[in-house]
């Protein structure tokens, strides 16, 4: 019989925000589809004890790392536990888990499908063997999506009037994407550096406040975003939907902050991309971005038209730090050290047998050790 997990359920239908209000041994009950990295590293920075997810966490249509990371955080992790436990559940209702079971008290809730890593390399595997018909899928919404986002890179996209200058410097625009943390650590000595304009995508704000920098500019619908950040950052820049809807203004306006709007097609990204590059940057530097077939069907978007079309338009000046992190990883061996060791050595010995004082020195000390024996 497997141990019971013990733990305070707080839910949220949108993961991203659930982990705001996320204490260490919380439960948390999500309804996310193939959990994506970005979502299950979140989770474990609030050190939750349990995921539920209503949803499938991993369901082998694409190789999502989520449920990995979970897994490798020993997390307790049931998904498929079915979309009615939401209605059934009260935030702040104590549970127990135990094997694939749910339980309140004495009630049994529900049943989930335990995650571990056994099924998690099952199911990997099944995404394998499913990319070629996805790709195929994914290329064909891409087409008719750059038909309908054309607009992004051919000039008629009406951009407004900014305090934040561009022209001729560098800009570094910072996405809470895949290894956010680990690049922006990589690139800190050229941001101190250069002092490029600081550029943030919705969440990317929260990210350069974590390294305690302050953003020129954050772009976005603001749904991923602190108060905290939205109220430091110099300048906002609300992404509305191209109908004119903008959720993020409304929050913008309930916050008493001022921020003005772009009506666009596309990601906010995109948006980011393309105001750097129209305002006269010298080099866009982009950390965190979303540039893959699996980063877009991690985000759910069909296609991924507006990304390739306006990095087409800025890749001359656009410099991609993502993973650049990576490099720095590989250690040194120890007999690569002894050789970089033995080779720094070697100017010094030929200069101290050149000297006579210093080679007399030198035999001496053979002498003496020779006569120890």
């Amino acid at each position: 019989m497997s141990l019971k997990t013990y733990g305070q359920v707080k839910k949220g239908k949108k993961t991203k925000l659930l982990v705001k209000r996320l204490q260490p041994g919380d439960f948390a009950l999500i309804d996310h589809l193939d959990l994506d990295e970005v979502a299950a590293e979140a989770l474990c920075k609030q050190r939750v004890k349990a995921v539920i997810n209503v949803d499938s966490s991993i369901s082998g249509r694409y190789p999502n790392n989520g449920p990995a990371k979970l897994a490798d955080a020993r997390i307790v992790h049931l998904d498929q536990a079915g979309a009615e436990l939401f209605a059934k559940i009260n935030e702040g209702d104590l549970l127990s888990l135990q094997g694939d079971s749910i339980w309140r008290g004495s009630e049994l809730l529900a049943r989930g499908r335990v995650v571990d890593k056994a099924l998690i390399s099952h199911q990997l595997v099944a995404a394998e063997k499913n990319l070629a018909k996805l790709l195929d899928d994914f290329v064909q919404n891409t087409l008719e999506y750059a038909l309908k986002e054309k607009e992004l890179i051919l000039g008629r996209l009406d951009l407004p009037a900014l305090v934040t200058c561009f022209k001729g410097r560098h800009v570094l625009v910072v996405v809470r994407g895949q290894s956010y943390r680990e690049d922006l650590q990589a690139v800190k000595h050229y941001i101190d550096e250069v002092k490029p304009v600081l550029l943030a995508v919705d969440g990317g704000a929260d990210a350069l406040l974590e390294f305690g920098y302050i953003p020129d500019l954050v772009v976005g619908d603001m749904d991923s975003v602190s108060d905290q950040a939205l109220k430091k950052a110099r300048e906002l820049v609300v992404h509305a939907y191209a109908d004119g809807q903008s959720p993020g203004m409304e929050r913008l306006k309930m916050l008493g902050l001022a921020a003005v709007m772009v009506k666009a097609a596309g990601t906010s990204e995109d948006i980011a991309l393309l105001l750097a590059y129209e305002k006269g940057a010298k080099l866009i530097a982009a950390v965190g971005t979303h540039s893959n077939m699996i980063d877009f069907l991690e985000k759910g978007r069909k296609g991924m038209a507006s990304t390739f079309l306006v990095r087409l338009k800025v890749g001359s000046r656009l410099v991609d730090a993502r993973g650049v992190s990576q490099l720095y990883r590989a250690r040194i061996s120890g007999r690569s050290v002894a050789l970089l060791a033995l080779a720094a050595s070697i100017p010094f010995l030929v200069l101290a047998l050149a000297s006579p004082i210093i080679l007399h020195i030198f035999r001496l000390i053979v002498m003496r050790l020779g006569m120890g024996h």
